[in-house]
């Protein structure tokens, strides 16, 4: 018996309409390496902590222990540049996060894992697909501006991210919803690994987070990048969400000379600095102590502190970070004088192998008195480095690219003794003020300066 006419036409209809959407479907012809084999972590190796990481049914799933700190799953290879897309499932109670230019160094907190994180996070809160410093800075980008991104989070269900970092530019998507812009040069390489973070007791053992279809492309970027509407978070001569909570201001606001002069003069300089594209630098005049524009000091005046600054060298270069400064003292030729963060190439620099105190005048060493570790972790020349100094208390430390590389007491009979023994005996109560000014110091030499901030400590 032959099928009713109506009946042949409406199924014809019906394939016609699943022919059209299959028509429809876009193709991805993303050139799309796997992270994950799907098989075993092969590619992938554990630190940090001893969460559980174990392959089923094709997907990767991180569960709690007790006892353990943040555990990281972290890619063998290193990557820069990368456009990276992932799905998640994680559970309610659970915050979690994909590192990404990660890096874990023996020198930096006994070699925890730090870099940026792009947050999983189901709480009320909504962050996911925020930008976390983990161990380093803190929060960089909140989504606290952008309730978009907070409703794109699927509770107990999979969440798909896409992440792109490309040269200074980080930005994020989830489910399609465009989340973060930063615009940061903290970290320009490193692994990439998935977080189980640490749990109390009030939480429960085995909680799960569950990663699938991990894939990165990491050629023809700009062909398959993609533009977001949100206004970039920028942290260059800025300061970051954590350091204006924990008041810490820019000492250099990267544009003008506001809050700074000339150490012998009552205005900065009208040679021998430069300030372009957001750096301050002090140019060369062949090597000779403050003859190009001289040094520049604050006009505001500290005691105890917390101050860091990034640096960067060209070969053979000296220069100098100074604090307690009173510019009154030695107003004849040479630089003025102060406790000194040296800044020098080590490599191609004859100081750095003179001095009263052996070593003393190599880079990040307190000039001429005490000489800094030397497994210090310098950068190459020509990259940026950055100088922590923390006095309070008269308790003095120098830090250099997140290691402590000296510390000492100011006034006490061991530093007096340095003194006595160094070329600042000439100088009564060296380095004793109980405060002074920074100083950025003219040497002759090519140095430039950025991200100058500082943190006033109360007592």
């Amino acid at each position: 018996m032959k099928k009713p006419v109506f009946y042949s036409k409406i199924l014809l209809v019906a394939i016609l309409i699943i022919f059209y959407n299959c028509k429809q479907v876009p193709t991805d012809t993303t050139p799309w390496i796997p992270l994950f084999n799907g098989e075993n972590l092969n590619g992938w190796s554990q630190k940090g902590g001893k969460a559980n990481y174990t392959v089923k049914n094709g997907t990767i799933v991180g569960s709690t222990v007790y006892d353990t700190p943040n555990s990281f799953l972290t890619t063998n290879k290193m990557y820069d540049d990368f456009i990276l897309e992932l799905d998640y499932k994680v559970d309610s109670t659970m915050n979690s996060g994909i590192q990404i230019r990660s890096n874990s160094f023996p020198h930096y907190k006994n070699g925890r894992v730090h870099g940026y994180q792009i947050e999983i996070d189901p709480s009320k809160r909504a962050w996911s697909a925020g930008i976390y410093d983990e161990a380093r800075r803190g929060w960089l980008n909140t989504l606290e501006q952008n309730p978009e991104a907070q409703k794109a989070f699927k509770q107990n269900d999979w969440n798909h991210y896409r992440i792109e970092a490309i040269g200074d530019t980080i930005k994020t998507w989830i489910n399609g919803v465009p989340a973060s812009h930063l615009i940061d040069d903290k970290t320009a390489s490193g692994f990439i690994c998935l977080q189980v973070h640490s749990i109390k007791k009030d939480k429960k053992e085995g909680t799960e987070i569950i990663w699938k279809n991990i894939n990165i492309l990491t050629d023809s970027l700009s062909k398959y990048s993609k533009k977001t509407p949100i206004k970039p978070i920028i942290t260059k001569n800025h300061l970051t969400i954590d350091e204006e909570k924990k008041g810490w201001k820019l000492l250099w606001d990267g544009k003008t000379t506001n809050g700074w002069r000339g150490a012998k003069l009552d205005h900065f300089p009208e040679k021998g600095w430069v300030i372009e594209d957001g750096i301050l630098s002090v140019l060369s005049s062949g090597g000779a102590e403050s003859r190009a524009g001289g040094d520049i000091v604050t006009t505001e005046q500290f005691s105890d502190f917390e101050l860091k600054v990034d640096f960067k060298l060209t070969p053979g270069a000296n220069s100098g970070i100074k604090y307690y400064v009173d510019t009154e003292i030695n107003k004849g030729p040479g630089s003025s004088i102060g406790l000194e963060y040296q800044i020098l190439d080590d490599d191609l620099h004859p100081d750095a192998k003179k001095g009263n105190h052996e070593g003393s005048r190599t880079v990040s060493s307190l000039y001429d008195l005490i000489k800094a570790d030397p497994n210090k972790p310098v950068k190459p020349i020509g990259e940026w480095n950055t100088a922590h100094i923390i006095s309070k208390n008269n308790h003095i430390e120098h830090w250099l690219n997140g290691m402590k590389v000296l510390e000492y007491e100011r006034k006490s009979d061991n530093y007096r003794k340095l003194v006595s023994e160094s070329k600042y005996v000439k100088w009564p109560n060296f380095g004793e003020l109980d405060k002074g000014q920074i100083l950025l110091q003219d040497h002759g030499d090519f140095v430039s300066f950025k991200n100058i901030k500082i943190r006033p400590i109360n007592n």
